[in-house]
Parts: C-alpha cells; structure tokens; sequence
C-alpha cells in the first residue's frame, strides 16, 4: 500500500480519523479545561455525528480508516504492547510502587480492551482489587484517573502529519496530548498496514525530549510542488519548524516551506483554524486575521542540518510563487467582526477539501458556507454541535495518508 500526500486540495483517497468512546464519557467539568475542551460532550450526539462524517467521506471515494482500530490491533503484537508499555509504566509517570499493578492490569487486556483503556484512560478505581500502595495511589482519590484520558484523538490532524512521503510524528504542546505520539508511533511502526510501507520519518519518531521543539499537524499545510507552509503560534515553535524543514530538505521531500506566524491564542492555535487551502490556488481565510501576517521562506542552506532563512513581503505572493500560479484567490466572508469570530471560533475556516474545489465544513458557519457557495466551491455540511466542542473542524478531524497532487 502507498502513503503519500501531494497536496492540501488534490483527490483525497485514504485518511484516519478516530471515533469517539470511553474518553468522551469521562469528560467532567471539572476536568474538562484540562483536557482542553470547552463542554462536556454528549457522547451519544458526538459518536452519530462522527458516523455521518466518515459516511460522507466514504461517498466521496475516500477510504476511512479507524485509529482505534489500529491502535487495538497494533497492541495484539507483542512488539507493538510492549513498545507502549515499556514507554508508559515508568517510575516518572506512575512512581515506582505503581508500575506493577499497572502493567498486570493491562497484560490482562487483549489488544483493542486495552487501546480502549489507553485513550479512554485508567481510574484508580479501575485498580482494584489489585490495589497498590505509594505515594501516588494514596493520594488520589477512587474516581481520579491514574492515566488521564486522550479526548483530543478525536483530532487526528495535529499528533501525526503525512508530508508528501513521508510522516512527522508530532511532538506536542500541551500535556494533556503528549501521549497521543505515543500511540501513533507504535501504529506506525508496527501495524501490518504501515511495517512493510516504504514512507521516510521526518521528526519525532524517537524516545528524545523534543520539549519545547513541538509541532503540530493542524499548523502544517502541504502545498504542492515541493512547498510546506507552517504555522507558528500557541502550538508550534520556531524550533520546530526549522527541524522539520531541515528533515524534509535532507530527504529531498520539499524544496521550501513557508512559515507564518499566528497569534498565541487558543481561539487561533492552529494555522487551519484561520486559513485552509480549497481548491488548486485558492485559500478561505477569516476575515480579521492580520491581513499580512509575517512569514518567512526556509530552503535548504546544503549541509543537511540548518537551513536558509528569508523574510518574506507578501505572503500571498510567496504562496502563488511557491504554487506556479500567477496568483492566488483568498476568499473571505464578508461580516462584522463579531459575526466573524463566532464562525471563525466555531471552527468557520477549517475545511477539509475531497477533491479540487469539494470541501467539507460544518453546516452552523452559514455565512462562510455561503459566500463560498457563491465562489463556485462545493461545500458538504456535516452536523457538529458536539464534535465541535473540542475546537476542532472537519480538516482537524482527519489525517490524510494518501492525496494526489
């Protein structure tokens, strides 16, 4: 099987997304900021509305794979369980006196029982009987998460990114998301459908700290022809957009990448929540973001490790230069700012394309649907009153591992 992604906007043929379980369920208010959600999701809702999204993409031609579905598989091999758990069960994550019990409670588990327990996260209570004694253990309390849950897999794009032939395997900013890595690692590694794949590993894929060199996938658009754009902002750093750049230059997969800085907002903390390519040259952007953002072109400096540094003038410009285009068509929706930031924070901007010019958004961004509607994009609306709440759209949802240009 070939993973290869050409583009942001070519024919999309194979992604992976992950349908929501256990994790969702234990959302709390008390717990839900830390996660990194704005509300406690009705799951029942969020699993329904994830269904009709997968089904639509299957329309479409595209092949949908399960995340945990691979995970649970991946974790059936002994090489694959225990390059998880040897990473997982540490003195640093559980103290000493809790490795034990841990790992007895997951030897138990087959492999999907235990992918289930990986993202849907580990209770003290879940313990008993085996129950354990340390510092840790004592001072939770019976409902407190020894391993707290991964709601955020829900957002495929951001923890692994596939660039032309290759994947980064994301380090990322927050806690509550760091473990996700993990998990695509090992799927990477070690799932029948990835092992015998020929695909180069840019960045990542390593047991060193890359702390605070993170890079997340919502913040890296593959453009086409050899050119990367990354967003640097709250999730990814300067560091890392040089790392990357360079690993994509000594495999000769890109030529130049582009990086944009963004606000240090949550409410923009992914490029592809302020812009998304739709179409061969063209762009949806929200309307209020700084209409020249600094950007800067990397290009290879020719000893494998650093790279050339240029500020950039007009960052569209540098785009329809890097694309082949005498230009390009950056549509924005035409709305006071306030109407603007509602859309933009309900996910208004972040379009996943299927194919040139046939994206699909959240149906609540009406006027954004619209306006685009009127340029001649075809916009497939997917319900998201609870998918939503994590502050993610349909591009964040999905993790493309076979495009055409």
């Amino acid at each position: 099987m070939t993973f290869s992604v050409q583009s942001e906007a070519g024919q999309l043929r194979q992604v992976i997304v992950h349908r929501p379980g256990l994790e969702l369920s234990r959302l709390t208010p008390r717990n839900v900021g830390e996660l990194l959600f704005d509300d406690v999701m009705w799951a029942k809702k969020a699993k329904e509305e994830h269904d009709a999204f997968a089904e639509e993409l299957r329309d479409r031609g595209v092949r949908v794979h399960y995340f945990g579905q691979l995970l649970g598989e991946t974790l059936g091999l002994p090489e694959g369980r225990a390059f998880v758990l040897d990473r997982l069960c540490t003195p640093e994550l559980l103290g000493p006196n809790l490795i034990t019990p841990l790992r007895k409670l997951f030897d138990d588990l087959d492999g999907p029982a235990l992918a289930e327990f990986l993202v849907g996260g580990v209770l003290k209570a879940d313990l008993h009987p085996a129950g354990a004694h340390s510092l840790k253990w004592d001072m939770l309390h019976a409902d407190d998460f020894v391993l707290p849950p991964l709601p955020n897999h829900l957002f495929q794009r951001d923890n692994s990114c596939w660039i032309y032939q290759g994947v980064s395997v994301n380090p990322m900013a927050k806690p509550a998301r760091q473990r996700e890595t993990l998990h695509s690692r090992a799927v990477y590694r070690f799932h029948p459908m990835f092992a015998g794949a020929d695909f180069v590993r840019y960045y990542g894929d390593d047991d060193a700290n890359h702390q605070p060199a993170t890079v997340e996938g919502g913040d890296v658009h593959v453009l086409g022809h050899g050119a990367v754009m990354i967003g640097m902002g709250e999730r990814s750093t300067p560091m890392a957009a040089e790392m990357l750049a360079a690993a994509l230059f000594r495999a000769g997969q890109a030529s130049r990448v582009i990086a944009v800085e963004l606000p240090a907002s949550r409410a923009m903390m992914h490029l592809d929540t302020v812009l998304t390519m739709i179409d061969r040259s063209t762009f949806v952007q929200y309307p209020y973001l700084e209409r020249q953002p600094r950007s800067w072109t990397l290009t290879p400096n020719g000893d494998g490790y650093t790279v050339s540094v240029t500020r950039n003038g007009d960052l569209w410009d540098t785009v329809a230069e890097a694309l082949g285009a005498d230009k390009v068509t950056v549509l924005s929706t035409d709305e006071d700012i306030r109407a603007a930031e509602r859309e933009q924070w309900d996910d208004g901007t972040n379009y996943l394309a299927v194919a040139p010019g046939v994206i699909v958004g959240y149906e609540r961004n009406v006027a954004t649907n619209t306006m685009l509607r009127k340029h001649g994009i075809e916009v497939i609306t997917i319900a998201g009153s609870e998918l939503g709440r994590g502050r993610g759209g349909p591009r964040c949802m999905t993790c493309p591992v076979e495009r055409e240009p």
